[in-house]
């Protein structure tokens, strides 16, 4: 199989679909692997070290939609690109459709197959695909967090961790999955008085075993979020309905009772955030404020520490792309139900339920498409 990897353009986006090392993986198999110009130099990745690995270079994106018959990617591909893809070929890379009516449109008329990341299940049911890009998110979102609080961004002037004689700044994590534990280690590691929001009670258990005394965990029902938030210097939101948008757990309304200056971190943001008053923004103007609130909701946060994301990324996706470029994406999917689960589009069809209802198109199921 061709495969053509280009260069992410997405707004402060460093991250790459293939690794020179996964270049040659896919090439040892007897694939051809095109690669943009300078697709790595977020990773300090070279053209000559793609080129060791026995790939070949292209001037532009252009040669790659047009000739390839997968592309492999980072983000989800921008209007530009979506207007390269086609019928019968293979996009294999992060979508977030459902909060994204024209992506998902652009998808649908060029009757690409479109494989998303975040979709793909494990034999648990988990999101492994996904989970490395998670663990990122989540630790970053602290860091950020911190980084916003300080006065000089609008926030309060809080230390996480506090000094001694001083109160640690209070940090509430909305989610006790892949993103709200890891962001809890963080806080937690910094010495900051930690609060874990969970409505399922074997996660509770799980991070209240896991962190003893040095996080809380209390119910997410609606008293106790609003309690927890209002209080709150730090407020990340780490929930996740797999493919689905994200449920608006905290409102406009809810801002006023919170601490002039506090933070909300919305890792949500790519299935449309958790926060009533979220928007999408970027590494280059990452926060905004709505009533003395400081958001942060960089939809792609992973990309600012590239090189460990892509790895870390690519160790989870290179066997799935090898398995696809062997036998085939029908063959594949049809071999692998948790790949499967990853089918969000195909010849002009939404096959991803969660997709399907959040904007209003016909569902196929993926046996159905395989059956064809």
């Amino acid at each position: 199989m061709r495969i053509g990897c280009p260069k992410e353009i997405k707004n402060h986006e460093y991250r790459v679909g293939l690794t020179p090392e996964s270049a040659k993986e896919l090439i040892v198999q007897g694939n051809e692997v095109w690669i943009e110009t300078q697709a790595g130099c977020g990773i300090d990745a070279t053209d000559q070290q793609y080129i060791e690995a026995g790939a070949r270079i292209v001037d532009t994106p252009d040669e790659i939609f047009a000739e390839c018959e997968m592309v492999v990617k980072v983000k989800e591909p921008q209007a530009v690109e979506r207007a390269k893809l086609r019928e019968d070929q293979i996009l294999y890379t992060y979508l977030h459709l459902a909060p994204d009516a024209p992506q998902t449109k652009d998808l649908v008329d060029s009757g690409v197959t479109a494989i998303a990341y975040e979709t793909v299940t494990g034999p648990r049911g988990q999101l492994p695909l996904l989970k490395p890009m998670s663990q990122v998110a989540g630790r970053m979102s602290v860091q950020a967090g911190a980084t916003a609080l300080e006065k000089a961004h609008g926030g309060r002037g809080v230390l996480l961790g506090g000094v001694p004689g001083v109160m640690p700044g209070k940090v509430v994590v909305i989610g006790g999955g892949v993103v709200g534990f890891n962001a809890a280690q963080m806080a937690a590691g910094l010495g900051a008085d930690v609060t874990i929001l969970d409505r399922d009670p074997e996660v509770l258990e799980k991070v209240g075993t896991h962190f003893e005394t040095r996080a809380s965990t209390r119910f997410s029902n609606a008293a106790n979020l609003y309690d927890a938030v209002c209080g709150a210097d730090l407020v990340i939101g780490a929930v996740l309905i797999p493919g689905a948008a994200a449920p608006k757990l905290v409102t406009r309304d809810m801002l006023k009772d919170m601490q002039k200056g506090a933070v909300l971190v919305d890792v949500a943001i790519d299935q449309g955030g958790c926060f009533e008053t979220s928007k999408p923004t970027t590494h280059a103007d990452p926060t905004y404020i709505v009533d003395d609130i400081v958001h942060y909701c960089v939809a792609n946060m992973p990309g600012a520490v590239a090189r460990t994301s892509t790895y870390a990324l690519n160790n989870v996706t290179l066997p799935h792309a090898l398995r696809i470029a062997r036998m085939g994406w029908k063959e594949a999917l049809a071999a692998d139900p948790h790949l499967a689960e990853g089918l969000n589009v195909h010849k002009g069809e939404v096959t991803y339920k969660a997709v399907a209802d959040e904007l209003g198109y016909a569902y196929r199921p993926v046996a159905d498409v395989l059956k064809g």
